[in-house]
């Protein structure tokens, strides 16, 4: 467990590292170089300014929060109640009586982070809008989701399930009032999945829910009669509530927050920066876009110009990278995003990659067509009208490969640059690719790794 605390540390860490370099970076007037803030752009982002100090603050507080769904009458409250040991929460036999989220501290013994209960109204209740938004909004808060049912599993439940899993959060089914039900299992209730999950979304079953996230309780026990015998040695019926039946959730609970509790906290906070941080360098984006096609144009028309007079073929080839570098480190100073000569560098490197061949073509013909342009300049310094037609054709051909080279390049840096700096050597993204990397497979985290990791692409 020790190696475990000490990973969860280390994730913490640098999800404090990556939101602190966030923070620092767009809250920092350097962020707008030598020119003044822009005024509309920094009203533009103030939400997602908000969000990330509050996702900074949040791991500040080492509280983590765990949000209760469900359709109504479930027993949302009732669960959370017995969790905590005492009722705080409302609950009732009339259907929704939980009606607004509500937070509730619950100090888990041992524990060394504090819990937030979210309790939430069910989630087939009037204004299904609203509530469907609710359920979006909490989902994202939370760090850990239950999500209660009881008696048959409906298809509105399993497709409530499906949406709930697109927030890509650790999930619990909790399976209420099993003392209702003694023939439900754990097996029973997947069948069950399996069965809804057929042909509704092209989801298979385990990628919605596994059998080892499904846990049976009994929050609230139904009243059983029992016969009791008298002093006198008559016997009676009394009714007798029996005791609730939580201890596996509980221990599940608690098994996740010592082993995971800070990762959980650190990933969450690490998406929120990153959703922000993604936001933020859009908007920059929107509000720049006739400065950054200005931009744009003058490097292609440059390179263009500079590669076609220029007579010497290594020069071409790497003259034309540096001035591809210098165009991406400039996008990034125009619309206010870091950029490091580093990060450009990594950055060209997966353009070529990614650009179907044709960067590779322009190096190519910078090189063939340079040496053939070198070789007809030194012809024609005999003044050669031959040699003078077939430098001027490379040259122009050249020129026209290479512009349009700087112009793809500018366009796909533009693509890449609206992730702001989420992969930056502290990005966000950067950071939640290598916690997962270091999940191990009985982590509850690790069965969604690869959901996760798509959220990077």
């Amino acid at each position: 467990m020790s190696k475990s605390r000490s990973q969860q540390e280390t994730h913490f860490n640098q999800a404090r590292a990556s939101l602190r370099q966030a923070l620092s970076w767009y809250g920092n007037v350097r962020r707008h170089g030598n020119q003044p803030p822009n005024v509309e752009l920094q009203a533009a982002v103030r939400n997602e300014l908000q969000t990330l100090q509050s996702a900074f603050e949040k791991l500040d507080q080492k509280v983590i929060r765990i949000a209760a769904f469900g359709l109504v009458s479930r027993g949302k409250s009732a669960v959370l109640n017995t969790l905590m040991e005492q009722k705080v929460l409302q609950t009732g036999p009339l259907h929704g009586v939980t009606q607004w989220p509500r937070a509730v501290r619950w100090s888990p013994p041992g524990g060394k982070v504090q819990v937030e209960l979210i309790d939430t109204p069910g989630l087939d209740e009037v204004q299904g809008q609203a509530r469907a938004r609710m359920a979006r909004e909490v989902a994202q808060q939370a760090d850990l989701i239950l999500f209660v049912t009881a008696d048959d599993f409906t298809r509105t439940e399993y497709q409530a399930l499906c949406e709930l899993r697109q927030s890509q959060k650790p999930l619990l089914l909790v399976f209420n009032k099993i003392d209702l039900y003694p023939d439900k299992d754990r097996k029973a209730i997947y069948r069950q999945l399996q069965k809804l999950g057929t042909g509704s979304n092209g989801k298979s079953p385990k990628e919605v829910l596994s059998q080892n996230e499904i846990v049976m309780v009994a929050a609230e026990p139904t009243p059983l009669q029992v016969r009791v015998e008298q002093p006198d040695g008559q016997f009676t019926r009394e009714w007798e509530t029996p005791p609730p039946q939580v201890d596996e959730l509980k221990e599940k609970i608690l098994h996740i927050l010592n082993r995971e509790g800070q990762s959980l906290l650190a990933l969450n906070a690490l998406f929120q920066a990153r959703d922000a941080e993604e936001n933020i360098a859009k908007t920059t984006l929107r509000l720049r876009k006739n400065e950054a096609e200005d931009l744009i144009w003058k490097f292609a028309k440059y390179k263009a110009l500079a590669v076609g007079l220029n007579p010497i073929a290594v020069v071409d080839v790497a003259g034309g990278a540096v001035a591809d570098l210098i165009l991406i480190r400039s996008l990034g100073r125009l619309y206010g995003l870091p950029m490091t000569s580093y990060e450009a560098g990594k950055l060209w490197k997966r353009i070529l990659a990614s650009s179907g061949g044709l960067l590779l073509g322009e190096l190519g013909s910078s090189a063939i067509l340079g040496f053939g342009k070198s070789g007809a300049a030194v012809a024609s310094a005999w003044e050669s009208p031959t040699a003078i037609a077939s430098y001027a054709g490379a040259a122009v051909t050249q020129a026209g490969i290479a512009g349009y080279g700087a112009y793809a390049v500018g366009r796909v840096a533009q693509q890449y640059l609206e992730k702001g700096c989420s992969w930056g050597s502290l990005g966000p993204s950067t950071v939640i690719q290598e916690i997962l990397n270091q999940m191990e497979p009985n982590a509850i985290l690790y069965r969604l790794r690869q959901e996760l990791k798509q959220q990077l692409n």
